[in-house]
């Protein structure tokens, strides 16, 4: 079986260390560390511009749940017409109803409007009440891709339901595991899901090049969070699962 593989990145450095290691495709983001948010325009322009792999565009105007108001719904209208002129071959959406359903909607009218860029509904899925119906609610509304840890914490813990999914799904919709893949389990999950594609960030910490560091000021509150460090993506672990894949 051929397998495709996304990389979740955040920045276009990433994007382009993903593209050299191999990936398929990558899912542009901003604030990872809050789940992600919609990146800049100028990052999506360049991401374009030196990346020949698919490229997909987070639209998610905050942090936070995915029940949006009619203002946030506007944005990530306009959002998606900004990916569609920087060329992007996909968005990444999600939204719920308060009750826990799919949006059904409101997604179908981004989906109209990203036309023909692909569309593919993020892990808002994972927070909704009924998985079941909700996978149907997002095939009718014209998603071509659902990405889902399986409604838990890790894709590895959720394997069994991601599995059902992908039975369930046949060939309307594509189940794309993702969410604490890695090295060390993306071979279990791969045989469990039977998924023809995965999500991943595969990411490595590596240290600023600042020599002076101001003490006693941070620019965020946010705890644990650290100026002097960042993640970016790691060609090696990314290379690594695709030989893993390769050879099931």
């Amino acid at each position: 079986m051929k397998f495709k593989l996304e990389i979740c990145v955040d920045s276009v450095q990433s994007a382009i260390d993903a593209q050299q290691a191999g990936a398929s495709r990558v899912e542009l983001c901003d604030n990872l560390f809050e789940g992600g948010t919609t990146p800049s325009y100028g990052t999506i322009l360049l991401a374009r511009k030196y990346l020949q792999i698919g490229l997909n565009v987070l639209v998610r105007p905050r942090a936070g749940d995915f029940l949006y108001t009619d203002l946030e719904f506007d944005i990530m209208k306009r959002d998606i017409e900004m990916c569609s002129r920087c060329g992007a071959d996909g968005i990444v959406i999600g939204m719920l109803n308060s009750d826990g359903t799919i949006d059904r909607e409101r997604c179908a009218e981004l989906v109209r409007l990203a036309h023909p860029m692909s569309v593919t509904f993020h892990r808002a899925f994972d927070m909704c009440l009924d998985p079941v119906k909700a996978l149907q609610d997002i095939i009718e509304s014209g998603a071509d891709r659902l990405l889902s840890s399986g409604q838990k914490n890790s894709a590895e813990e959720g394997s069994y339901l991601l599995r059902d999914l992908v039975e369930l799904a046949g060939e309307r919709i594509v189940i794309m595991p993702g969410s604490g893949i890695n090295v060390s389990n993306i071979a279990s999950i791969a045989g469990i899901t039977l998924a023809k594609e995965y999500h991943l960030s595969a990411r490595k910490l590596i240290e600023s090049s600042m020599v002076y560091r101001k003490e006693g000021l941070t620019m965020g509150n946010t705890p644990g969070y650290n100026e002097f460090t960042r993640k970016v993506a790691d060609q090696d672990k990314i290379k690594e699962i695709i030989s893993i894949l390769k050879n099931l």
